[in-house]
């Protein structure tokens, strides 16, 4: 049975539900795609004196994210080299030096070995120092502050691997002449659904209106007219996608909104004024006019919609889910709109605000409802429907936020990434093109 069915002659595209629930899909996907792509760990302000540190996991293997004494970002096995015991067990700090509390093998923050208590012992093993250096992950590259890491060391560059997403990265250090930062902490929750939910739900504008009814009343009392109408999904290649919003709410210091007050909206207008002059007026346009949700193969989303959030999925299994977030703000901001721009993102995209409980509720009833059909013997019930906007594809026409595109073409790269055998079904004549990407320079 395959995991999807592309059918063009009944414009219908079908996803196995195994692909929610499989445990040996989980382990597919661990070691032919976590193990193997460019994945997001951090942000370089996480860590933006030199010496500091964090501990984080990625693809269930616990690292030490670090800048070293001399500045430069680092991303280290938090295994100690001498008998693998965790190294760094301290969740974040500063520090030039790392010990391990077993045998006390010490490391500098650039890898190399400090120190080996009574290193006697060892006389005659020759390289013995250079053989125990901590080790790093294999690839690290840096874009506009994300930093990514690899578990292949074969993976294509990174700009390469972006492809046009790599474009959406740099309009957000755009908005603002001095760049963005991370603000300090992180919101770290775990979510009883497949990773894989979650990428749909951020893809999936057709549920805006429905699941977040209580948002979308609370904006139209507040005076903004909330519509779907020239609102487009775009996939960017590489199984990374796109939604374009223009009327899902304001934005902070871009789109001014009543319920922003009237000093938001002079210091907007002399924003928006300064945005056209350094970037002209077409680029401060697509960087100041629409809201984007950007989604980066495997585990990067990045809401940049009235707030700024950086959501990081980290697979636990086929049903759970850890999130970790962060807010991204401007480094230079007058202090009222700092406040107000925390309060608007937490009111939306925190975890406690009007929309991410409900999205989470969303795909955790998807993981509950799908073990309805599991073994089912009618074998055709045991899939779910992404064929919204299919005739679109077909025609030409640009897709829109609110149908399923950007999903179909996130299952698309991952049933090819994961490598299942006669995993994809195409059924008719696929159309000639799609329509991915656009140009917004």
């Amino acid at each position: 049975m395959p995991m999807i069915v592309e059918d063009w002659d009944r414009l219908t595209f079908r996803v196995n539900r195994e692909a929610y629930r499989s445990s040996e899909i989980f382990d597919r996907e661990r070691d032919n795609v976590w193990l193997q792509s460019w994945l997001y760990l951090g942000h370089e302000t996480e860590i933006a004196k030199p010496n500091d540190f964090i501990v984080r996991t990625l693809a269930g293997r616990p690292l030490i994210f670090c800048r070293d004494t001399d500045g430069e970002v680092r991303a280290w096995l938090n295994s100690c080299p001498h008998r693998g015991t965790v190294l760094c067990r301290e969740t974040a700090g500063s520090s030039k030096l790392f010990q391990c509390f077993y045998h006390a093998w010490t490391f500098r923050n650039n890898g190399d070995v400090a120190a080996i208590p009574d290193d006697s012992a060892y006389e005659g093993s020759e390289g013995l120092r250079e053989s125990m250096k901590l080790r790093a992950v294999p690839r690290l590259e840096i874009h506009e502050g994300y930093v990514f890491v690899s578990f292949n060391p074969d993976v294509p560059p990174l700009l390469e691997y972006l492809g046009g997403a790599a474009d959406y990265m740099t309009m957000i250090e755009q908005q603002h002449v001095g760049g963005m930062t991370t603000l300090p902490g992180v919101q770290l929750y775990s979510v009883r659904g497949n990773w894989k939910l979650a990428v749909e739900n951020a893809m999936d504008g057709y549920h805006f209106s429905p699941t977040h009814n209580t948002f979308v009343g609370y904006l139209r009392e507040n005076g903004f007219a909330v519509t779907d109408d020239d609102q487009y999904a775009y996939n960017l290649g590489n199984g990374h996608s796109l939604l374009v919003l223009t009327g899902h709410g304001g934005r902070i210091s871009m789109i001014w909104e009543p319920r922003f007050g009237a000093d938001e909206r002079a210091r907007t207008e002399a924003h928006r004024k300064e945005m056209a002059e350094r970037l002209g007026e077409k680029r401060a346009h697509y960087v100041a006019d629409e809201s984007h949700i950007l989604f980066v193969f495997p585990n990067l989303l990045l809401f940049d919609i009235e707030g700024l959030s950086i959501r990081q999925l980290e697979p636990v299994s086929a049903g759970q889910t850890d999130v970790r977030a962060w807010q991204l703000v401007p480094r230079v901001e007058d202090p009222a709109s700092r406040a107000l721009r925390m309060k608007t993102v937490v009111s939306f995209v925190g975890p406690g605000g009007l929309a991410t409980p409900d999205d989470i509720e969303a795909y955790e009833a998807v993981q509950r409802g799908i073990e309805a059909t599991a073994k089912e013997r009618r074998s055709e019930l045991d899939f779910s429907d992404m064929s919204r906007g299919m005739i679109d594809e077909v025609k030409g026409v640009q897709g829109r936020s609110i149908d399923e595109g950007a999903m179909r073409g996130f299952w698309r790269h991952w049933v090819g990434a994961v490598g299942i055998d006669n995993g994809l079904r195409v059924v008719g004549k696929r159309p000639a093109s799609f329509l991915e990407g656009r140009d917004v320079r």
